[in-house]
């Protein structure tokens, strides 16, 4: 049996697209798996089960990057098509069943429109598999906190408008790593996408150097995902780390002021979430210059932030 799998080109969407495709892994042991999307996601779905082919689709004029998936994957016969871009590409490949969403509910979280898309009642939280590897490497790179707390801090995100500011996020992470707050002396790992390390320089700075690691994009994915396995607490901006952070099991808060928590809250068994004062509509209602890069996150207080993440660790 063999899967194609459709999915974004985001890295939130394509950890949130994992729930659909551990349905089918789980319910069809061995089954030959072919992965196509963008090349920031690629990296998460390298060790899916059963992976035959990783097909990264970089986005091409006039639509080209579809005909040049269709090209390599025309010539086979598909048991199942899946595509969660909404394209006309699943209609014109021989295969048996189509599976194609054709467009976002907001009224309910992606992953449980996701799971109503595949016919499933109950749906089943993200999953980004491991191999051997990267555990090891994850292994390395946290060997020198020696048994303390981990606390991991995404404070970054792929526009300015949904960051909390940086100065925030230092007093957040003093108070929760003091000796009187509830990970004493945790050891902090920073982690972000490579272009946004500038962003983060004031928190990085204010951390002395042999109680943090930073990584924004120097390491590969799926070392950075068995690092967020062995968070104590995730804590950052809507994103997809956050998303990642909540695929991997451990305890996870997301912050969230213009985004919908109803469609994209962190998903999985330990996640929350806090928001800004103002909810999404009401800062939209305020008017939002979307090419800003200016922070629509600062009427969240780091009281509220710190008194929120106390309770959910307890």
């Amino acid at each position: 049996m063999r899967l194609l799998f459709i999915t974004s080109n985001r890295l939130g969407d394509a950890v949130l697209s994992t729930s659909v495709l551990r349905h089918y892994v789980e319910t069809y042991p061995g089954i030959k798996v072919t992965v196509a999307c963008g090349p920031v996601a690629a990296p998460i779905f390298e060790s899916v089960p059963g992976l035959e082919r990783l097909i990264e689709m970089p986005k091409q004029k006039r639509g080209g990057h579809w005909w040049k998936l269709w090209k390599s994957v025309a010539f086979r016969w598909w048991d199942i098509i899946v595509d969660l871009r909404g394209s006309a590409t699943a209609y014109v490949l021989p295969g048996w069943k189509r599976v194609v969403l054709k467009g976002n509910d907001d009224s309910v979280h992606r992953v449980e429109q996701l799971a109503r898309l595949i016919g499933v009642d109950r749906p089943l939280n993200p999953k980004i598999w491991l191999d051997p590897i990267h555990v090891k490497r994850a292994q390395e790179i946290l060997s020198s906190f020696a048994g303390r707390p981990l606390l991991v801090v995404g404070p970054t995100a792929n526009w300015g408008g949904k960051m909390w500011p940086i100065d925030r996020f230092q007093d957040l992470v003093g108070r929760l790593t003091s000796l009187a707050g509830p990970l004493p002396d945790a050891y902090v790992l920073l982690v972000g996408a490579p272009s946004e390390i500038e962003k983060a320089q004031e928190l990085i700075s204010s951390i002395a150097d042999d109680r943090r690691t930073v990584v924004f994009g120097t390491e590969h994915l799926l070392t950075v995902q068995a690092c967020l396995e062995k968070a104590d607490l995730y804590i950052g901006n809507d994103s997809g780390l956050m998303h990642m952070a909540a695929a991997s099991g451990s305890p996870t808060v997301g912050l969230f002021g213009p985004s919908r928590p109803e469609n994209y809250a962190p998903y999985g068994k330990k996640t929350a979430y806090v928001c800004t004062d103002r909810n999404y509509d009401q800062i939209l209602a305020d008017g939002v210059d979307w090419k800003s890069q200016k922070s629509l996150m600062t009427d969240l207080s780091v009281d509220k932030v710190f008194e929120f993440s106390c309770k959910f660790l307890k």
